[in-house]
């Protein structure tokens, strides 16, 4: 029987524990805002932003998509009205994303059925722990403060 490295386990048990959080959370976000993790994902993103919107490419870079990947995240959101597209007056190879009155009041109600599902799971957590644990996993996915 060959033994596991401490950092293969830290690995196995984060990949486990994102994949019972999401579907916790796909499952309760859609069903009660008809949004998925990933939908979330973006609305809080952009919500954090100064002005409420990102460069493409930094939201991209933020959710751990591509170029694509984003653009195909974002269509949908756009056709409901939830996030808008603005070009750079300057650079029009530059495009934003952008939250909208909706996606900023949606994102609200969200966010509050989010928080009682991430308190839920952390409840036996300390708050030092959950400190700990928010810093080492900022570090593992390379966040710092320009891209929190």
């Amino acid at each position: 029987m060959s033994t596991t490295s401490t950092s293969l386990e830290l690995c196995l048990r984060l990949t486990r524990a994102y994949a019972v959080l999401t579907r916790r959370l796909d499952s309760k976000l859609s069903s009660v805002h008809g949004l998925s993790f990933s939908d979330f994902m973006v609305l809080h993103s952009l919500s954090r932003a100064e002005g409420s919107r990102l460069r493409r490419i930094d939201l991209a870079e933020r959710m751990g998509l591509t170029a694509s990947g984003v653009t195909r995240t974002l269509l949908p959101l756009e056709k409901i009205g939830l996030v808008g597209r603005e070009s750079d007056p300057r650079d029009a190879r530059v495009g934003y994303a952008t939250l909208t009155p909706a996606g900023e009041e949606l994102h609200g109600y969200a966010l509050a059925s989010a928080e009682v599902i991430c308190q839920d799971a952390t409840q036996a957590v300390s708050g030092e722990q959950l400190a700990a644990v928010v810093e080492l996993l900022g570090g593992l996915a390379g966040i710092n403060a320009a891209n929190a």
